[in-house]
Parts: structure tokens; C-alpha cells; sequence
């Protein structure tokens, strides 16, 4: 397995298809239509605007077996040193370690972006992918029930955060 800075003519395909898996078979995204390939240019485009890394597991043969990204966390100034990450890989890859060392690439780029806090936003009722988050080292800071309404039920969002040793000198403004 090798890491590669995804772009959109390499990997926005593969993307798109690990992205509609997740829509259509699980509550890991709470969206209900499949996204369409015209959206991935202006998704590349916010990460690359706002320096936000997306980082992919490649096979030798180039296949993205998964991926992982952050994003802005809220809007407001202050939450600067925050940001919202995500991690998603292909169903045939889970299970054999691609999460982790893809959180671990993710966790290194918000350490070397002075990053203070990494959030993630987890259904309950993903195990695999909270399970993941407790070996990192994340902790459960609370949940909003309810949160969401998918598959016929409600469903409730958990946070998970970590804590990074940076930024090595936080300013206001």
C-alpha cells in the first residue's frame, strides 16, 4: 500500500464510487441520492482552497482502496485550529488495516498544518469505524441523538476527538 495526494483526474471516480457505496449501503454518510460525478471538481476545488489534504491508499496497481480528508470544522474564526476528518474505504479493503493508516497519514498533515483538534462525526452504531477512532487515540466527547433520519430511523451522531500538540504558538484573529 502506498499514499498519494488524490486529485480529481486520478482518483474523482474512484472517490465518487467509495463516496455512493457509503450513501446507498450504510449510515457512515447521512446523505440519500447517490452524488454525481459533476460534483467532484468543486469538491477538490473547496479542499485545495483551503489547504485541506486528501490523502489515498493505492494498491501497485494504482487502485484507491480508500481515502481520508478534513475539513473546515464550523465557520466562525476561532475554530481555526479545528478541523472535521473523514475516512472511507472500499468495501473489498475493510478490515485489513487501510483505515488506520490512512488516519495515521491524516493525523500527521493536521500536525504538520498546526491542527489543535481533529473531530469526527460517527453514527453510534459504526462500530468498525469507532472502534478505529478509540485505537487512535480518540476520545468520546458526546452525542447528538437524533441527529439524523435514514433507513426509516432516527439516528444518532457521536463525536470523537483528538487532541494534537499544535499549534506551537495559537493567535487570536
Amino acid at each position: 500500500m502506498q499514499f498519494v495526494v488524490c486529485n480529481h483526474e486520478a482518483h474523482a471516480q474512484q472517490i465518487l464510487d467509495i463516496f455512493n457505496d457509503a450513501i446507498l449501503h450504510s449510515t457512515a454518510l447521512y446523505d440519500y441520492k447517490p452524488r454525481v460525478f459533476d460534483a467532484m471538481l468543486p469538491w477538490f476545488q473547496a479542499k485545495a482552497l483551503h489547504g485541506f489534504p486528501v490523502i489515498g491508499a493505492v494498491n501497485h496497481e494504482g487502485v484507491l482502496l480508500g481515502f481520508a480528508s478534513y475539513g473546515t470544522f464550523r465557520a466562525w474564526p476561532a475554530y481555526k485550529y479545528t478541523v472535521e476528518h473523514s475516512v472511507y474505504v472500499h468495501p473489498a479493503h475493510r478490515g485489513k488495516g487501510v483505515g488506520l493508516a490512512l488516519m495515521q497519514q491524516l493525523m500527521a498533515a493536521a500536525r504538520d498544518q498546526q491542527v489543535h483538534v481533529m473531530v469526527g462525526g460517527i453514527d453510534v452504531e459504526n462500530a468498525g469505524s469507532i472502534a478505529l477512532h478509540k485505537r487512535l487515540g480518540f476520545t468520546h466527547a458526546g452525542i447528538i441523538r437524533q441527529a439524523g433520519f435514514k433507513f426509516g430511523r432516527w439516528l444518532d451522531l457521536g463525536f470523537y476527538q483528538y487532541i494534537l500538540d499544535t499549534p506551537e504558538h495559537p493567535v487570536d484573529g
